[in-house]
């Protein structure tokens, strides 16, 4: 698959300015530039996060009346449920929110909809129960933003709803007690990209503020929220990036009961990143609602037993190897369906566990980039995810098709959505009539973005360690990305895995080797041999070998 190097270009003079002000290497200072760090004050915010640097949560609109209302609940010992998806974002929400308020009342539930039986969101079923439970305050966390109907019959049943959601609102929002999302048109917080998780925490940050509860005292929480952060791949900018920066450092400290088993199985040790909570963590908390149920994710977070969390870890762990085994059979399945000569991709099979189609339809943008939905079905309904590619609004093109749909939601990069099976002919043909006709050329080709183009001499372990401090990682704050160009192997070349499938070399440099890795780059061999120069796109990373630790490269590509 063709992949664009895109070398992101900068004024010099802007550059060599903050470089002479900070007293660092042009390198740095164009890397901070990238990010839109200009001056000293910018710089000494990205490099030391401070919790003062959060926004007051009473900007978000509706922030009084749903403190009131549950000040009210708890006042008249009103049973109160959380709500919420079953994915990371949504257990880690609903979590964090149930061990708060469990401070203050033991009439406190969790409900997390079955992802088979219920779907995406709000559901009536969960509704009825909150009915039969005697459960009059409903908090919906990363969900219920579109749930208009849904809302309108909790209010015939006297149950009143506050909705946590970071999702696009569409045109009718429902009418519930009180709406948090700072995507809504008049909202005026100043910073929209929040994980539905840290629009949950900003609610437990204004009742903490009115309470006069010191913040270190939900400090405790942002191990949850740092681990939403990295895998909602929201934008790893403002307050995002102090809260994940801050929740790492928990997660590294003194993490909670339920992730510290989790860690554990993961096989992670040392200092952990963002990245390993992304690949390590998450991939585990999502397999208990993929294959069995997301109140199991809930059940270890809210753990305090270390014991009794690493019982539930063997379980979760059993799920994640099953998730694993889905994945590879289904993508497989899969890519032979695909149709190269359209612009977009739908699969669907009846045989194919719902609980992972998301994740098919990454791995699917991998081999075929273009936007893409996997479905499977469950009693004549057909429901999936869609993942799209840089610059195209994937939310939009379904909200064209939204006449043939039985319901969607989500980003501009991710959505999930319902389809009844008799459509789907009519939905495939409506979908690329609008992909054809609104995506670019360019948006069809993968790219990987660029900060600069450098010298393999100018690779230290001083510009490394510098690098190491503009983590957390994420959308618009990515691990660095650099070009090297006409670089020769040392002749130590080859390829590695039990399978073949991945690369590493050792590249001269005038004044050492340096170890470089391309994992799933195997068929790039043929590249690098015969002492031929070529083009290499890596970022910086370490490897540690019997107890030495050394700077390698870990390659993205070869030209």
């Amino acid at each position: 698959m063709e992949t664009l190097w895109n070398i992101q270009n900068l004024d010099t003079k802007q550059v060599k300015q903050l470089a002479e002000e900070l007293g660092v290497n042009e390198i740095v200072a164009h890397l901070l530039v990238l990010r839109g760090i200009t001056n000293y004050e910018d710089a000494k915010k990205f490099f030391r996060p401070q919790i003062s640097h959060l926004n007051n949560p009473f900007l978000m609109k509706g922030m009084q009346n749903a403190v009131d209302r549950i000040e009210l609940a708890l006042k008249k010992g009103e049973k109160i449920l959380i709500y919420g998806d079953y994915d990371v974002d949504g257990t880690t929400s609903v979590s964090m929110m149930f061990c708060f308020l469990s401070r203050f009342t033991d009439k406190i539930g969790y409900y997390i909809p079955d992802r088979y039986d219920e779907g995406y969101g709000i559901s009536f079923k969960g509704i009825d129960f909150a009915q039969t439970e005697e459960y009059s305050l409903i908090i919906a966390l990363d969900c219920g933003i579109r749930a208009v109907k849904q809302i309108e019959y909790a209010s015939v049943k006297e149950i009143d709803f506050i909705i946590c959601d970071h999702h696009t609102p569409g045109v009718n929002i429902p009418r519930a007690i009180s709406i948090l999302n700072p995507k809504q048109e008049d909202c005026n917080y100043p910073f929209k990209e929040l994980s539905g998780c840290g629009v949950g925490f900003k609610l437990i940050q204004a009742i903490s503020e009115q309470r006069d509860i010191d913040f270190n005292e939900i400090g405790e929480y942002l191990d949850l929220l740092a681990v939403s952060i990295g895998a909602d791949i929201v934008e790893m900018t403002h307050e995002n990036r102090v809260l994940a920066f801050f929740g790492m450092k928990i997660i590294n400290q003194s993490p909670r009961s339920g992730l510290k088993a989790l860690i554990e199985k993961s096989g992670k040790t040392g200092v952990l990143s963002i990245s390993d909570v992304v690949f390590g963590i998450a991939p585990r908390i999502n397999a208990a609602g993929r294959i069995d149920h997301g109140r199991r994710a809930v059940q270890i977070l809210v753990e305090s037993n270390l014991d009794k969390a690493r019982e539930l870890s063997e379980g979760i762990e059993n799920h994640n190897i099953e998730r694993k085994e889905l994945d590879q059979n289904i993508t497989k399945e899969a890519l032979e369906m695909i149709d190269e000569n359209k612009k977009s991709t739908v699969v669907y099979s009846k045989s194919w566990h719902k609980g992972v189609v998301g994740i098919v339809a990454s791995r699917l943008i991998e081999k075929h980039y273009k936007p893409t939905i996997v479905l499977s079905e469950k009693d004549g309904e057909l429901t999936g995810s869609a993942r799209s590619v840089k610059g195209f609004n994937l939310y939009d093109a379904l909200l064209k098709c939204e006449h043939l749909l039985e319901k969607f939601g989500g980003h501009k990069y991710a959505a999930g959505l319902t389809v009844k099976k008799q459509n789907l002919d009519s939905f495939i043909k409506e979908f690329e009539k609008v992909v054809a006709a609104t995506i670019t050329k360019d948006q069809l080709v993968a790219e990987i973005e660029v900060d600069m183009q450098i010298e393999l001499d100018e690779v230290n372990d001083k510009l490394y360690r510098i690098i190491k401090q503009f983590a957390p990682f994420g959308p618009m704050n990515r691990t660095p990305n650099f070009i090297t160009k006409l670089v020769t192997d040392s002749g130590k070349g080859r390829k590695v895995g039990e399978d073949k499938t991945h690369l590493r070399l050792t590249l001269n440099t005038s004044n050492k080797d340096l170890l470089s890795i391309g994992f799933g780059m195997g068929e790039d061999f043929d590249k690098i041999t015969e002492n031929k120069p070529f083009d290499i796109c890596y970022s910086i990373d370490e490897n540690t070998w019997k107890g030495q630790t050394s700077l390698q490269l870990r390659l993205k590509g070869i030209k």
